[in-house]
């Protein structure tokens, strides 16, 4: 009976692919509209400099400021952009090394880190619930953008593996996104659950629904902007990276560094990129970024509400200037339009993404 149900299971997963291209009017209710990613990259040259840099020719991408690992997060970031800059090539290279060296855990997620000096490569089996979404949706994104069949396959069951094990439903914030399958959870955590708004990838919950349109990838993003409005901690009134729910109300997780860091620098990028740009959605943010007074884009101790760190390479200045053009439609300056020979994966990532988003969502912040 079970091999009889999930066959049935899998004729209705297919019935729902071949459907999908046809039923944008029911998918395009989950954020405010969907707009496709395919060749939305403007600068193609600035995509082959990302390559030769950040992309083995295995496909891998490498953090060169994190040991040279990689991880899920980072190849979901190659492949959104390789569809962006029309390089299909280059994205099933990256399809390619992503599905056979992390795709290991039994399961349709992702393990989260490889590391090139460990054997194993993969030593913690755990998922990035963030680096699943991207993939997921760069693979619906390479579906639309080809036409293959198997890349619509391939996000459908990662999409669902997503919304049937890390989407918590029962909420007295509406529906959560788990960061991971193990050690965020009630049952996990003593503070749990805790969860990462900058998981929380807006633009693919509008383009999911193109492969697994059973789940509310709507909900879930009206959910989570409803939290990170919540979640203002401290005189600079931002969000933690980790934020427990334990109380019911958003406060900085323990365990975590009390910090706006790393992680939650990607909140406003997500939010533009899927068109949420009202001016309350980013003046927090930007009130922040705003007292650089000439230095880098600050990471915050929450509790004083002084930064603790200045990230200066360049790339990181495509955040604020995207969140400026969401809201305010200032013009993105020149310099932050090629990326800089020189800097890391991580904020020559977000530079080339800001790009792709500001190309998307806000052209006119690309004319002079």
């Amino acid at each position: 009976m079970t091999a009889i149900w999930r066959a049935l299971a899998l004729a209705a997963g297919m019935l729902i692919l071949i459907a999908a291209p046809f039923a944008r009017g029911h998918a395009a209710e989950s954020t405010r509209d969907t707009i496709a990613l395919h060749n939305m990259l403007p600068n193609k040259e600035a995509w082959r400099a990302y390559k030769s840099r950040f992309v083995s020719e295995s496909g891998r991408i490498v953090d060169t400021a994190n040991g040279q690992i990689s991880h899920s997060e980072g190849q979901g970031y190659g492949m959104l952009l390789a569809v962006a800059a029309d390089d299909r090539t280059g994205f099933e290279a990256i399809w390619g090394w992503t599905r056979a060296n992390l795709f290991v855990r039994g399961d349709e997620l992702a393990a989260w880190r490889w590391e090139p000096d460990k054997r194993p490569a993969v030593a913690d089996m755990n998922n990035a619930t963030d680096g699943d979404l991207l993939i997921a949706w760069a693979l619906t994104e390479a579906a639309e953008a080809w036409g293959d069949l198997s890349y619509r396959i391939a996000a459908r069951r990662i999409a669902v593996e997503i919304g049937s094990k890390l989407i918590l439903l029962k909420s007295s914030h509406g529906a959560l996104l788990l960061p991971g399958m193990a050690g965020f959870s009630a049952e996990d955590r003593a503070d749990g659950p805790v969860l990462n708004l900058s998981y929380y990838v807006f633009p693919a919950f509008a383009r999911l629904p193109l492969v697994a349109p059973e789940f509310d990838w709507g909900g879930l993003s009206r959910a989570g902007l409803r939290l990170i409005e919540k979640a203002r901690f401290g005189p600079a009134k931002l969000p933690s990276d980790w934020i427990s729910l334990k109380s019911g109300e958003p406060l900085p997780a323990d365990g975590f560094p009390a910090q706006f860091s790393y992680n939650a620098i990607r909140i406003p990028l997500y939010l533009a990129w899927a068109g949420f740009d009202q001016p309350r959605h980013h003046e927090g943010f930007l009130a922040a970024w705003d007292r650089r007074e000439g230095r880098g884009l600050p990471l915050i101790d929450l509790a004083r509400g002084q930064a603790t760190l200045w990230l200066d390479e360049r790339g990181y200045g495509a955040l604020p200037a995207l969140s400026a053009c969401a809201s305010k439609g200032t013009a993105l300056p020149r310099a932050l339009r090629t990326p800089q020979a020189g800097e890391n994966y991580y904020p020559a990532t977000l530079a080339l993404l800001a790009l792709t988003a500001a190309r998307m969502r806000y052209p006119s912040c690309l004319q002079d």
